[in-house]
């Protein structure tokens, strides 16, 4: 039977931080908005829209403001690199016969952008969830890990019933993602393969 890891990608497999604070401060400029592209780039994980409210976007901009990030967003993909650790441990999968499952709240269209550019092999990409809303792709994909940075990564293996890995690389803490329901914390992706041989090598082998 074939076993398969999921994972975030913001902040977990890429990071976005950079390209995506410029992408934020053009779009503050032309909009003429007071909101600051580190103030979000600090915040990623839960959608566009929703996080362009938290750093004070009006509401009835929104709209506006999501579709023209998203026609900005294109031009900084090949600005932003994995996470240190990210090639592999995706490489770690593939070694043992593993499949590879990304779950992002990204647009899906531009997160494909980001696996096309760093020349990854993904068996499955979903975006466009957040939360407790990534447990349906998890359950239907018969993932057994989940990987991410974000509490709400941590409560969607939980509602998918799935082990829940946390990374502390991006906007949450440790403890955040431990008390969010994270089983295993690793310090980031360069701890994954030695802990997927020497934690679950007899699940992934006999997978």
């Amino acid at each position: 039977m074939t076993w398969t890891v999921g994972f975030d990608l913001d902040m977990t497999l890429i990071d976005s931080r950079p390209g995506v604070s410029r992408a934020i401060d053009t779009l503050a400029a032309e909009f003429d908005l007071s909101i600051r592209g580190t103030d979000f780039a600090d915040r990623l994980g839960p959608p566009l829209a929703t996080l362009l409210v938290e750093v004070g976007a009006p509401e009835e901009l929104v709209p506006a403001l999501v579709t023209r990030y998203r026609e900005l967003y294109p031009s900084i993909v090949s600005s932003i690199p994995a996470m240190p650790g990210a090639d592999a441990a995706l490489d770690a999968i593939e070694a043992r016969g593993g499949r590879v499952l990304v779950v992002t709240g990204k647009h899906e269209p531009l997160a494909r952008l980001h696996i096309d550019e760093l020349g990854w092999r993904i068996d499955h990409l979903a975006g466009d969830l957040w939360s407790a809303g990534k447990a349906s792709v998890l359950e239907q994909e018969r993932a057994s890990i989940f990987v991410g940075d974000h509490i709400g990564d941590m409560r969607g293996a939980q509602a998918a019933g799935v082990l829940a890995v946390g990374v502390p690389t991006g906007p949450c803490n440790a403890a955040e993602l431990r008390a969010a329901g994270a089983d295993v914390i690793l310090t980031d992706l360069t701890e994954f393969p030695h802990w997927l041989a020497g934690e679950l090598g007899p699940i992934a082998d006999a997978g």
